[in-house]
């Protein structure tokens, strides 16, 4: 095998780019597969190709991890793109399995944010090579000394090494695709990025003479090709058709053979025949693996000369549950084309398959099951996949899930960041204090802004983001990390006012929402269908009221006085997921369907309700 020395492929190059949220990282991807003449002279390219999910192109974020590769001077540049949302770190922890470097890019204005903290410590934690970009330079607000500073504080804050505090510094201007050495510089390209990563992240390192083995960090599918697996070539090479074997959880064996092997070009995938230590692969034909897998050449298993499985991909805990089951309002059936349990069981263990921070469990009562993941938008964002494929479902509140540690009970706890105007603080302060939060540090900006930080149990930000925008009239920021597990800080009060419950089925009607307009907020326009049970709006009183919203103006024939008054309604904001969600509490659940999302009671009838309360 050429001993335990390990060399290096110097033709590759594997980086992860990390950045907070809309610090401008997919679009410098951008401008990378310009002017390295990934996409041909006068080809019609969208901006942001790397987010190739609507949901992605709507919200300006990334959601999932995804590779692709640039070639500069005889060079493959594997280049991962990260997702900047803790939520999502389970995609942030399959990613960095995979490369040698990291590129941290920071807004030149903003500075290091909540989000690129956690993925900043999980690079650091496997001792990745950092190469710092200060992007966004040509903004008129742009302050790049002292958010160099900050980034040093912030590493120093993380227990950084001395030699990853010793890292290269680039000013960029992402969108117009130049990179400077020096802020004094003139540039016209990116060619100083590109010399950087070349110089100074390592070549991938392997065992010469080693047989193949790699690690399955990433699984997709294909319809033509079934299943997918991606990860990098630890040692030796491989082939299409090669007979290989795969070592699952407690060693495992299974027999496998690829299809096809494909590397990444660009974007796009390339078939290739060979691929040796350092690319990142993508195997397909394979049906039975699972992330974390070692896959390996099947004649040095039978010949003795494997070497010992690779260490398997851990990520961390789940911290929040949600219940899904199916849609069992009267109005089900209508809208989705999968309606039945069995078959939005069967696309949620597909999707815990592809994502490992995602866990599945069964209830007891066998009337649906318990997802569990990493926060409350990764849940929003797994609910707006399944609708858009067609999928109704009805989905409870989410939960936090607690721990017993030395007799006691412990929960999440959270970092929060908040950044809004000094007016402002007051109620944020307030709202959050009650919520169990303690302040942990208050920084006054200039034009009248303040930063706050506090510590917060997660339970006490679930519902907590919406009332923050109408705090802040829509003005403010709101970030926060999960800074570990603490000693449970108590109860407190949950949404304080009660639901408007309707007391029938049928259609809603002008008259009666303007006549239930006093007694709070509606949800409902006229005309839409509604049901025993469904919340068609939120109290302004503590407790559920029984509402009638179809009720109509009795008709007389007896002539009027005067002339009937014109029923105008308050506009009503159509409701989100997000909202939805956050809005429930307890014995209220969701129910979402590919065209609708409704509120609804867990029991239908006021009698049932009745029941289960006494």
């Amino acid at each position: 095998m050429g001993g335990n020395v390990k060399t290096t492929n110097s033709h590759i190059r594997n980086i992860a780019i990390i950045a907070h949220v809309d610090h401008g990282k997919t679009t410098l991807v951008d401008a990378m597969f310009s002017q390295s003449g990934v996409f041909r002279t006068g080809e019609v390219v969208e901006e942001r190709v790397m987010d190739n999910m609507d949901l992605e192109r709507e919200r300006g974020i990334t959601i999932a991890a995804k590779n692709c590769s640039v070639v500069w001077k005889g060079v493959r540049i594997n280049i991962l793109d990260t997702p900047g949302h803790a939520d999502f770190g389970g995609e942030v922890e399959r990613a960095l399995s995979m490369v040698d470097g990291a590129l941290l890019l920071v807004d030149a204005s903003e500075g290091p944010l909540p989000q690129t903290r956690f993925v900043l410590s999980k690079a650091l934690a496997l001792g990745l090579k950092l190469i710092l970009v200060i992007n966004k330079i040509d903004r008129s607000d742009a302050r790049p000394a002292q958010v160099l500073s900050e980034v040093y504080d912030l590493l120093i804050d993380l227990d950084a090494r001395e030699d990853q505090l010793e890292f290269p510094l680039l000013y960029a201007n992402g969108k117009a695709g130049v990179a400077l050495k020096g802020l004094g510089d003139s540039g016209r390209d990116l060619s100083p990025l590109f010399e950087t990563i070349l110089e100074q992240i390592p070549g991938p390192s392997y065992l010469p003479g080693a047989p193949f083995q790699m690690m399955v960090s990433d699984l997709s599918y294909s319809d033509y090709l079934g299943r997918l697996a991606i990860g990098k070539v630890q040692n030796g090479a491989v082939r299409a058709k090669d007979r290989l074997c795969c070592l699952g959880e407690g060693s495992r064996e299974r027999e496998l053979s690829v299809g096809r092997l494909q590397c990444y070009e660009g974007p796009a995938l390339k078939d290739v025949e060979e691929a040796g230590p350092g690319e990142i692969v993508v195997l397909s034909g394979i049906d039975e693996v699972h992330i974390g897998d070692t896959i390996c050449s099947r004649e040095a298993l039978l010949g003795g000369k494997a070497l010992p499985p690779l260490h398997r991909l851990m990520v961390d805990e789940p911290t929040v549950s949600m219940r899904f089951s199916a849609n069992t309002s009267p109005l089900n059936g209508q809208e989705g084309r999968f309606v039945q349990f069995s078959k939005l069981r069967e696309r949620l263990a597909k999707e815990c398959r592809k994502n490992v921070s995602l866990r599945m469990e069964d209830l007891e009562t066998g009337e649906g099951c318990l997802v569990k993941g990493r926060g409350e938008f990764q849940m929003v964002i797994l609910i707006e996949t399944l609708r858009r494929e067609g999928y109704e479902m009805t989905v409870g509140r989410p939960e936090v899930i607690f721990r017993r540690e030395g007799g006691g009970i412990t929960e999440p706890v959270e970092h929060l960041y908040i950044d809004c105007a000094e007016a402002y603080q007051g109620a944020v302060t307030e709202k959050l204090s009650r919520r169990r939060g303690i302040m942990l540090s208050y920084l006054s900006h200039s034009a009248g802004r303040v930063r706050l930080e506090f510590s917060i149990p997660s339970r006490g930000l679930i519902g907590y983001r919406d009332e923050f925008l109408t705090d802040t009239k829509g003005t403010g920021l709101i970030n926060s990390y999960l800074s570990g597990y603490e000693a449970y800080r108590g109860d407190f009060p949950q949404r304080a006012n009660g639901s408007l419950v309707a007391d029938r089925s049928g259609e809603a009607v002008p008259y009666a929402l303007f006549n239930l307009e006093p007694r709070g907020r509606l949800f409902i326009l006229p005309g839409m269908p509604v049901y025993e049970g469904m919340i068609i709006g939120e109290h302004n009183r503590g407790i559920d009221l029984n509402v009638n919203p179809c009720k109509t103006k009795k008709l007389s024939n007896m002539r009027a006085a005067g002339k009937d008054e014109a029923v105008t309604l308050t506009p009503v904001l159509p409701m989100t997921l997000e909202a939805a969600i956050q809005f429930i509490r307890e014995g209220e659940q969701v129910e979402v369907t590919p065209r609708s999302i409704r509120l609804r009671k867990a029991l239908l009838t006021a009698q049932d309700r009745k029941t289960a309360q006494r």
